[in-house]
């Protein structure tokens, strides 16, 4: 059965999603500059920036792996496939952000294409951790499906506010409502 929550409850789920919605949108904001620091660099200077970074790393451990991987993709990295990373972080972080944003300011259509989006990119993530295994991307991913569950809980919680403050009209509502879009 569907037990309604503690105001108490509802306020600590709201205040979780608020930061887990910070946290992507600080993500993004990382995605679309990594986005246009790859546009904005040439495959040689790459290299130049990681052999930089990992030299030190390489001449304690030769064998590290994170550094060789680092540097071997970084020696690999054709003008192609940095485009194409560069416009997948540039557009990715710039949707997700507009979609979070729209979350934010309670737009009605925002949330179900948010959670599509996150559905979407949790598949994709999935793919790519049954090919390669990463820590990070892991982590990325169950963050992903937290917020996704928090997105859905948060609107049917806005739904159903809507509903009540409209059946009693001056009732106040503690949190957002989800807007009527024009």
């Amino acid at each position: 059965m569907n037990r309604p929550l503690s105001a108490r409850a509802e306020r600590r789920i709201h205040r979780i999603f608020q930061i887990s919605l910070l946290l992507k949108a600080a993500h993004s904001v990382l995605e679309i500059a990594g986005g246009i620091l790859l546009f904005a660099v040439s495959t040689d200077t790459v290299l130049r920036i990681v052999d930089r970074l990992t030299q030190d790393e390489l001449s304690q451990d030769p064998h590290d792996r994170i550094a060789n991987f680092l540097l071997h993709a970084a020696r690999n990295l054709s003008v192609d496939a940095k485009s194409s990373a560069a416009f997948f972080l540039l557009s990715h972080g710039a949707v997700k952000l507009f979609l979070i944003v729209a979350v934010l300011r309670g737009k009605s259509w925002a949330y179900p294409a948010f959670m599509l989006a996150l559905a979407g990119l949790i598949v994709y993530q999935t793919d790519q951790l049954l090919h390669v295994t990463s820590i990070g991307l892991a982590a990325l991913t169950v963050l992903d499906a937290i917020v996704l569950v928090l997105t859905w809980h948060e609107y049917r919680f806005a739904i159903l506010a809507r509903r009540h403050a409209q059946k009693e009209e001056g009732t106040h509502v503690k949190r957002p409502t989800i807007e009527s879009d024009p």
